[in-house]
Formats: structure tokens, C-alpha cells, sequence
């Protein structure tokens, strides 16, 4: 959390705010820089906090977009171009404000990280509770070696056929279903909720092995999950404990879903249950998903 469609959101309310607009200079908070000197990366990931801040100053941001679940800020300077990579973690936020002040909710003031100071005024901010987020300074794309092994997006016209290929491998073929549709190598964007989400609405068991699915089976689940993924999209994401898109604003998907975090299955009336699978708590109804 978040995964695709509130990431997707954040971008697209970031895009008329900021593209076009040139950072003056770049603030990180006390917390990043004692990780930092502790030997340890908070946040800023791959690069020292003086050298992070310098390097930003007077880049402008010619474009914004979202690849899986990471946000791209192409950045040029002296007709050079560069890219900060952004990843939300499990809590993190951007607002766009003419004073930090302006974040009007206490938990977001208290865990500003990184400051860009806008050439003509106000700020771009990132928050992030937990700090598991990430933020990364890129001459290019292929310096970070995981954005290059990401799937294709799941709109893709051959997404469909590489999931069904990727599942065939040696290592997807005997894991559970619910792990492999999270992994990023196989689907892009796609995490615990969508995942649980759409293997519900196929009735699919969570722990199915993936030899045991015929490829039919996952071509309907695979446009279950790109389903899910643009509903959710038009309702702004899922606001789910700490997630926002930018300047605070909430989402509406959790209003729909149907098994995600539910105690009883909302077609049968059986209890649901739970099981760990990928190191993430999995929800389904022992009744309809077999």
C-alpha cells in the first residue's frame, strides 16, 4: 500500500502542479541526515544528504510519470536530464503548498522528510510516517537496476501473454497464486489488495500453485486484476489507514471492495479466513475460492 491506482493518482494530481516548474533548492529533514550519519539510508536512498540537496537545486521537472508503483520526476538541467524516483512505501505522501504549515493533518506535519522549495514560490513536500518510502536521484533509469526487470504495465497490449509466460518459469510455477500476481517481475503494480480483490472475484484459492491454474483461468484472472486496477483508478485509489493522493485528498475504493479486510463473504455469508502467503496476510472465503 500504496500500489497502482493511488499511485496513479498522485501522479496525475501532481501533473498540472508541478511539471514545467523549477526546484530552487531542496531541504531533507534531521531524521534523513542522522540515518545517514548512522550509516544507514532513510528515505534518500544511493546518496549522501548534502550531495542530494545540491544536486536537485535549479532542476526543473519537465514531466511526471508512473511506472508500476513508482513515480518518475524527469528533471533537466543545462540540457541534461536526470530523473528522481519516487516510491510511497507504505505511508508516503506529496503536497504541494505555498507554506509547509498549509498540511493541515498533524501526522503529515510532523513527518515532513524532504523539502523542495519552488524557483516561483511554494513548496512541494514529501511526508512519509513509517519512512519505508524511498527517493532516489538518477542520472538515468538503468542506474537503479529493479526498474529494468519491472513487467510490462498491466494495459499493456502483451501483458497478459508475458504473465502467462512468466508463470510458466521454474520459479513462479509451484508458488502460491496470491504471490506470484504481486510480484513486480510478473505483473507490475498489482499488490495485496487488487491481488485479493480480483482472486476473490474469480474464485480463485489464494495458495493455488500456479501449475495447478490452466492458462484460460489465468487470462480471466489477469483481466480481473486490470478490471479492479481501472476501477480503482476512478475512484481515487483506496483510502486505507495512512494513504492520501497529494495535499491530503482521500480516495473512495474502499467503499467497494468485497473481500479485502472483510469478516464475512459478501456472496455466501461464510466467514472468511486468513493465511500468510508472501509474507502479506491474505484474505478469501474458504467457501467460494477453491
Amino acid at each position: 500500500m500504496p500500489e497502482l491506482p493511488e499511485v496513479e493518482g498522485v501522479v496525475q494530481a501532481l501533473k498540472p502542479k508541478i511539471e514545467g516548474r523549477t526546484i530552487q533548492q531542496v531541504q531533507l529533514s534531521e531524521r534523513v541526515r542522522f540515518s545517514f550519519s548512522e550509516g544507514k539510508q532513510c528515505i534518500v536512498k544511493q546518496a549522501e544528504p548534502d550531495a542530494f540537496e545540491l544536486s536537485l537545486s535549479h532542476m526543473t521537472i519537465t514531466k511526471i510519470e508512473r511506472r508500476a508503483k513508482y513515480i518518475f520526476f524527469h528533471l533537466m538541467k543545462d540540457d541534461v536530464p536526470y530523473v528522481l524516483v519516487s516510491h510511497l512505501g507504505m505511508t508516503g505522501a506529496w503536497f504541494v503548498v505555498n507554506e509547509p504549515e498549509e498540511i493541515n493533518e498533524e501526522k503529515f506535519q510532523k513527518h515532513i522528510h524532504a523539502t523542495f522549495k519552488m524557483a516561483d514560490g511554494g513548496y512541494l513536500i514529501y511526508s512519509d510516517i513509517r519512512r519505508f518510502g524511498e527517493l532516489r536521484f538518477l542520472a538515468k533509469i538503468e542506474d537503479y537496476v529493479p526498474l529494468t526487470k519491472m513487467a510490462p504495465e498491466p494495459f499493456d497490449e502483451h501483458a497478459c501473454e508475458f504473465f502467462i509466460a512468466q508463470s510458466k518459469l521454474p520459479k513462479y510455477e509451484n508458488k502460491a497464486v496470491k504471490e506470484v500476481i504481486m510480484d513486480g517481475q510478473v505483473i507490475s503494480g498489482c499488490g495485496n489488495i487488487y491481488a485479493t480483490e480480483a482472486l476473490f472475484a474469480q474464485k480463485v484459492h489464494p495458495a493455488r500453485k500456479m501449475n495447478r491454474i490452466s492458462d484460460k483461468r489465468k487470462r480471466a484472472l489477469f483481466e480481473e486484476i486490470v478490471a479492479v486496477l481501472c476501477q480503482s483508478i476512478e475512484a481515487g485509489g483506496s483510502t486505507i489507514s495512512d494513504y492520501r493522493n497529494i495535499n491530503g485528498e482521500a480516495g473512495s475504493m474502499q467503499n467497494r471492495l468485497k473481500m479485502y479486510g472483510k469478516k464475512i463473504c459478501p456472496v455466501c455469508e461464510t466467514a472468511t479466513s486468513q493465511m500468510t502467503i508472501g509474507g502479506r496476510t491474505s484474505v478469501y472465503c474458504p467457501n467460494c475460492q477453491h
